[in-house]
């Protein structure tokens, strides 16, 4: 264990992953006077940003601090003092692995990508502890747009920590006016809080799309909300969690904004584009289309109910179309709201 001077010591940060969240994250260390490096597998968002300052693939139009140095081998974030692994959730298994051996014994790694894995249902902890078990994990999640962070706009955030010492250190390292990092140590909390509105936003994209109505999406927000609690719960996370920034705050910002991704990406269904066509356009990840089956099937795994995350798997995976899943979910039987 470090001492709580650790809070002073992180002072080079490792960014893994130059999409938008990733750069704006690398920003943020950066004026927050870090030295960072980020990390990018598109080779021209590594030669952009050493060069000219900006990312003009994921996040165009914003300059960057000067403190970001852009990396393309890996092997360069060893030795660095923390890790903020910013991978899409279905890639983060991989990319672990080929990090793991850079990582010494103790070294913290901040996972920032909200989904849960295809196939093994794991939470991006479980993935970390099972690929570089020596690494300490953090967890960051909450409300901000990528774009909004960048600008500097006034930002909330959870860091969840089980190690009080490390969770201190981050919030000194990461922490600004404008970007305000609030501690919690439940990881799973804030892991499901993430993950699982991803696949509300798009319901209520679709919503939008189909012109529903505000009512339909205020219905959707808090019925989903009460989805994800039941999970979050059902997987030992506390309600408290849930119910905060990266709970119901993210879940509310997701929900409300076609800036985000899952919820465009809804929209666009319910305006009748087909998903491989939406996604096929994009360079950017839409988390919950890739959550919503491992999120359906984890809750089924603990015998919780998820009608809203079930609808939005059915509709990704061709089973039924837009109105059909609109009419499941409408015609479901009457309910007290507590349940």
């Amino acid at each position: 264990m470090k001492s709580s001077a650790e809070s002073n010591a992180l002072q080079r940060i490792g960014v893994l992953g130059g999409g938008a969240w990733g750069t704006a994250l690398a920003n943020i260390a950066a004026a927050a006077g870090r030295d960072v490096r980020l990390w990018a597998f598109e080779p021209e968002v590594v030669e952009a940003v050493n060069a000219t300052l900006e990312n003009p693939v994921f996040l165009p139009g914003h300059r960057l601090d000067a403190r970001i140095r852009a990396i393309s081998h890996m092997g360069d974030l060893a030795g660095l003092d923390a890790i903020l692994a910013v991978t899409p959730a279905q890639h983060l298994r991989p990319t672990l692995r080929r990090l793991a051996g850079e990582l010494p014994e103790g070294a913290p790694v901040v996972l920032c990508a909200k989904g849960i894995e295809q196939g093994s249902l794991a939470l991006m902890t479980e993935v970390l502890a099972q690929e570089a078990p020596q690494a300490r994990a953090a967890v960051l999640s909450g409300p901000g747009f990528a774009r909004d962070v960048v600008r500097g706009l006034p930002t909330a955030t959870t860091i969840a920590c089980q190690d009080a010492a490390l969770g201190a250190a981050l919030v000194a390292a990461l922490g600004r006016p404008t970007f305000r990092p609030y501690l919690t140590d439940d990881l799973v909390g804030a892991e499901i809080g993430g993950a699982v509105k991803n696949v509300i936003a798009i319901a209520c994209g679709i919503a939008e799309g189909r012109k529903l109505g505000d009512g339909a999406r205020a219905a959707l927000i808090t019925r989903g909300f009460a989805e994800l609690s039941r999970l979050g719960v059902a997987l030992g996370g506390r309600q408290e969690t849930l119910s905060g920034l990266c709970g119901l705050g993210d879940l509310v910002l997701t929900c409300s904004s076609l800036t985000s991704r899952n919820m465009s990406l809804g929209a666009a269904l319910g305006e009748g584009r087909s998903v491989a066509e939406v996604l096929g356009e994009r360079r950017s990840v839409a988390e919950g289309a890739a959550s919503a089956p491992a999120v359906v099937a984890l809750a089924a795994k603990h015998g919780v109910e998820m009608p809203i995350c079930a609808a939005v798997d059915d509709v990704i995976a061709g089973r039924l179309d837009v109105d059909a899943a609109i009419v499941a979910l409408l015609t479901r039987p009457f309910r007290a709201e507590g349940v």
